[in-house]
C-alpha cells in the first residue's frame, strides 16, 4: 500500500490543516512491522519485544500447594458450631513432599508452597489456630472455610497455554515468569535501527565555540534518550548543514543502514529548508501543517536509496516541539515497527488552575502531577509553554492533552494527562 492510498481513504484531507488524530491514523495504517527475529538469553531479553508466543511447557504450580504456613487438613473435619481437635501426624516442607495421608481427625503441619497431602483440601494459618499442642491443634468454629488457602495445580498457568503473547514488551515480571517455566532463551524482534540527525547552519555541537546567532544542538540528545528508552539501536549522524547535497547524502547514508530515520528541523517553509524537496525526491513523503501546539510542521513517509528503504519522520526544530512530535507520532509508529502494541494511556486528572485554549487544534501543555494535602491527584502546568523552553520539559512529569474540540479549562475541571514515567 502506498502513502497516497492511505491518504485517499481520508475524507477532507488537507495537508495544510491536518488534525492530530488524522495524522496518527495515517501513520498507523502506513507503518508495517519489521519481520526479523532472534533468540537471546533470558537475561538479555529485558525491554525486548517477543517475536512469538511463550508456551508454558509445565503447569504452574505443578501441584496443589499451600498458600500459607499452617496446617493442611480435610475440610470435612471443620465444624461451624463447635471447636475441633486434630492430631498432627507429620510436616510438609516446601520442595519436600510427604507420604503422609491424613485420615479423618488428622492434619499435617505445612509450609508455604508445600505440596498438599493426599486427601487434604484446606489450610489453616498458624495465627488462626486456637490452640497448638505437642501433637495436636484445636480450631475454633468458623475459623476458616473448607478449601481456604489451597493453591491448585495449574492455577497460574496450564501446560500448553500461552504464558506471554507475541508483541509483548518484556518487563521484569515477565523475566520471572519465563524463568519459572524453565525457559532459558527467548525469541525477540531484532532491535529497530534508527538513524537521527539535526539540520541547520545555526547549530553547534557541545565543545565547539558558540558563534553569534548560533545555539548548541539539544535535539540530538533528547532524541538519543527517547530512542534509547524505546529500545532502539541508535545511529547518531550528528548535525547536517543547510546544504542540499549534504542533506541528500545524509538521508541516503541513513537509509542504507537504518529501518527508520528521525530528523529535527528543516521541514517548514523557510527558504533554507531544502529537506522537503530532497525527501520527496527520494521517496513518498507528505508534508503537514498539523492542527497542534507546539509542533506544527512535520514530514512523514518512506524513502529509498540503492535498494534500501526506511520510514522517515521529519520533526520540527524547536526543542519542545521535537519531543511532543516524537511522543505523539513517532513513538507509536516505531513500536509498531518493532511488532509491539503501543497504547497511549491517558488518565483523567483534576486541573489545579485555569488553562486558556481555543477550540480547533490540539494542545500539549507541560504539566506537574502531584498529590494535594488531602491525597487527591492534581495537575498544574509549568508556566510559559513556548516551544523553545526545554527547561519546562525537564521540570514536567506529564503532558496535559487538550483535544481539538476542547475550549478553555477551568480550575477543577478534569483533563487528560500522559505520564512521562517510562517515556522520558
Amino acid at each position: 500500500m502506498t502513502l497516497d492510498d492511505v491518504i485517499s481513504c481520508l475524507s477532507g484531507y488537507d495537508p495544510d490543516a491536518l488534525p492530530v488524530r488524522d495524522a496518527q491514523r495515517i501513520i498507523a495504517q502506513f507503518i508495517t512491522p519489521l519481520e526479523a527475529a532472534e533468540n537471546v538469553p533470558l537475561l538479555a531479553a529485558l525491554d525486548r519485544v517477543l517475536a512469538a508466543d511463550i508456551i508454558s511447557p509445565i503447569s504452574v504450580p505443578a501441584h496443589d500447594n499451600s498458600a500459607m504456613d499452617g496446617y493442611a487438613l480435610r475440610g470435612a473435619d471443620l465444624k461451624t458450631d463447635a471447636s475441633v481437635t486434630l492430631a498432627v501426624i507429620g510436616t510438609v516442607l516446601a520442595g519436600r513432599p510427604s507420604d503422609a495421608v491424613p485420615a479423618a481427625g488428622q492434619c499435617v503441619r505445612i509450609m508455604t508452597g508445600g505440596v498438599m497431602p493426599s486427601g487434604c483440601d484446606s489450610v489453616i494459618p498458624h495465627e488462626l489456630v486456637a490452640t497448638i499442642g505437642d501433637d495436636s491443634i484445636t480450631i475454633a468454629p468458623g475459623a476458616i472455610r473448607a478449601g481456604d488457602n489451597r493453591r491448585f495445580a495449574g492455577e497460574d498457568l496450564m501446560a500448553g497455554s500461552a504464558a506471554l503473547r507475541k508483541g509483548k514488551i518484556i518487563r521484569p515480571a515477565d523475566l520471572g515468569l519465563i524463568a519459572s517455566l524453565g525457559i532459558a532463551t527467548v525469541p525477540v524482534q531484532r532491535r529497530l535501527r534508527v538513524a537521527f540527525f539535526s539540520t541547520g547552519d545555526e547549530l553547534r555541537s557541545i565543545g565547539q565555540p558558540l558563534d553569534d546567532g548560533c545555539v548548541y544542538d539539544s535535539n540530538r540528545y533528547t532524541l538519543f534518550g527517547m530512542l534509547t528508552r524505546l529500545g532502539c539501536e541508535v545511529i547518531d549522524m550528528g548535525i547536517v548543514r543547510d546544504d542540499p547535497q549534504a542533506l541528500e547524502d545524509a538521508l541516503r547514508q541513513a537509509c542504507a543502514q537504518a529501518d527508520a530515520i528521525v530528523t529535527s528541523g528543516g521541514v517548514s517553509a523557510g527558504e533554507a529548508d531544502y529537506t522537503r524537496d530532497i525527501m520527496a525526491r527520494l521517496g513518498e513523503v507528505t508534508f503537514w501543517k498539523l492542527g497542534m501546539r507546539p509542533g506544527r510542521p512535520m514530514a512523514f513517509g518512506r524513502i529509498a536509496s540503492d535498494g534500501h528503504s526506511a520510514f522517515l519522520f521529519g520533526l520540527p526544530g524547536n526543542p519542545v516541539a521535537v519531543m511532543v512530535s516524537f511522543y505523539f507520532f513517532a513513538r507509536a509508529a516505531l513500536l509498531r515497527m518493532m511488532g509491539a502494541e503501543a497504547p497511549q494511556l491517558l488518565v483523567k486528572v483534576k486541573s489545579a488552575g485555569a488553562i486558556r485554549k481555543k477550540p480547533g487544534r490540539t494542545e500539549y501543555q507541560r504539566g506537574i502531577l502531584a498529590l494535594t494535602s488531602d491525597g487527591e491527584q492534581q495537575v498544574r502546568i509549568t508556566g510559559s509553554q513556548g516551544s523553545g523552553i526545554l527547561r519546562s520539559m525537564s521540570e514536567a512529569n506529564c503532558m496535559v492533552v487538550l483535544h481539538a474540540e476542547q475550549a478553555s479549562v477551568a480550575a477543577g475541571d478534569m483533563v487528560d494527562v500522559l505520564l512521562f514515567d517510562g517515556l522520558v
